[in-house]
């Protein structure tokens, strides 16, 4: 009877739902063990360093265990939830164990269907048939080391066993410099938990005083986790701002970034706005500076056709591009993304209006699709919106330009000879010197301030 519901358990693994991305973190489960679910069924909605994907279960049958809980990291490739595609024998065999725990070794791995519990330290004999990896002494506890390891996000030991805990004690131990191995559990089933932790950080702490010389390094680590929890607050880097993080450094240490700024007059640009939102043809479309920015930024890479590049070091070539996959960095509340509007250059006023509105719609509400972000070749960030008048952005990897657009305010500004009040703006273009020349990348920032200043050049220049 084991056997057989062991036979028909299918086991779902992390997919990799983006191009070589290596883990997503769990948001949401939306089944639970005992749920039936059908082939195509959204199962669960997982972070990766890109967006947030929902991800859909390959077949028809039982929910028989959730391996990880909502918040955890988890690497491509490994099983997030196991699923017996024979149905109804999940129920029995999962029920049985909860009512009569201490059951003979041979029984044991009964309780994957009671997985729900998601802290993990239950999943252990579940994972007996999944991941055949055995201790050297005792036959069931190695195997619950191993999975509890895996969910710690750390590979399974090879010589001793790893000490239970969860990861925020994992994490806390870390911060205190307390081996794991040296701790005496106080918790069910030989849990380590917080006190355990703070109690073996306590002579610790007392150590570097008997021995200044040999302990003198570890006593500076103890002041600097022992922080006021009350006053400081830690969050884990992880998902877009761990991508985001990873990729500016990238960008800013291997692309040399040359940045230019000029200031203009863009009170006619505005008046265009105002009119647009009265046209017909625009009608339930977003209108706005972003819009006209953007247009402009197209018709200046029509005519500076070698700005839309990128470098291939591998090859050692420059790649022209002849498309224009028109990045909008957008911040929402999972951090900074990029997602860009493909094709861009073919677009009408209208298309554009049309593809900038689903853009930032579908950015706010975290749903852009890993897709979405891929393949840019230009992007704007409009600083802005947030009151600033520029900045020296940072190039999107892969790209060679970035335009920076900074907060449209009304200025004296030396309009056919008189001074007078007019809405003016700075932009800033950063550029990827190895392949951009200055004169390139003069031009192509001439070109949309002038743009901007006399907006019929879109008519003339397009």
């Amino acid at each position: 009877m084991t056997t057989m519901t062991e036979a028909s358990v299918r086991e779902f693994k992390m997919p990799d739902v983006g191009e070589g991305l290596t883990e997503a973190e769990i948001l949401k489960w939306y089944v639970q063990p005992g749920d039936t679910v059908t082939d195509g069924q959204v199962v669960c909605e997982v972070e990766t360093a890109k967006a947030a994907v929902e991800l859909p279960i390959p077949y028809d049958g039982v929910v028989r265990a959730l391996h990880f809980p909502e918040g955890t990291t988890v690497d491509v490739g490994t099983s997030i939830i196991a699923v017996d595609v024979a149905g109804g024998t999940a129920a029995p065999v999962a029920e049985q164990p909860a009512a009569e725990p201490a059951q003979p070794a041979e029984e044991e791995p009964k309780p994957q269907g009671r997985q729900p519990v998601l802290v993990g330290y239950g999943v252990a004999t579940s994972s007996t048939k999944r991941r055949p990896r055995k201790g050297p002494e005792v036959t069931v506890p190695a195997p619950a080391q191993a999975i509890q390891s895996e969910l710690n996000g750390h590979a399974p030991a090879t010589e001793k066993p790893r000490p239970l805990a969860k990861p925020p004690v994992r994490k806390l131990a870390k911060d205190l410099g307390v081996d794991l191995h040296t701790v005496t559990p106080s918790g069910p089933d030989g849990i380590i938990t917080r006190d355990d932790v703070h109690a073996a950080a306590t002579p610790k702490a007392a150590e570097p005083v008997a021995a200044p010389v040999a302990s003198a390094p570890a006593v500076t680590p103890a002041p600097v986790a022992s922080y006021d929890g009350a006053r400081e607050t830690r969050i884990p880097v992880k998902g877009v701002r761990k991508a985001t993080a990873a990729a500016m450094v990238g960008s800013a240490f291997t692309a040399p970034h040359v940045t230019e700024f000029v200031t203009v007059d863009v009170t006619r640009t505005m008046k265009l706005v105002e009119e647009l939102k009265q046209d017909k043809e625009m009608q339930g479309l977003r209108v706005n500076p972003l819009l006209l920015i953007a247009k402009a930024l197209l018709v200046a890479i029509k005519r500076n056709p070698e700005i839309n590049a990128s470098w291939d070091e591998a090859a050692q070539e420059i790649v022209l591009k002849h498309y224009v996959n028109l990045g909008i960095a957008a911040a929402t509340p999972r951090g900074l993304i990029v997602p860009n509007i493909k094709d861009a250059h073919d677009k009408t006023l209208p298309q554009l209006a049309s593809a900038l509105g689903e853009l930032v719609a579908t950015a706010r509400e975290g749903k852009t699709s890993p897709a979405a972000m891929q393949g840019g070749t230009v992007t704007i960030t409009n600083v802005g919106v947030f009151g600033v008048d520029t900045g020296t952005p940072i190039l999107n990897p892969g790209e060679s330009a970035i335009l920076a657009v900074g907060a449209i305010k009304l200025q004296p500004w030396v309009h056919k000879g008189k001074v007078k009040p007019r809405q003016v703006t700075t932009l800033a273009l950063s550029f990827d010197h190895r392949l951009v020349d200055g004169e390139l990348g003069s031009k192509v920032l001439a070109d949309v301030a002038a743009i901007l200043e006399q907006p019929k050049r879109l008519i003339t220049w397009a």
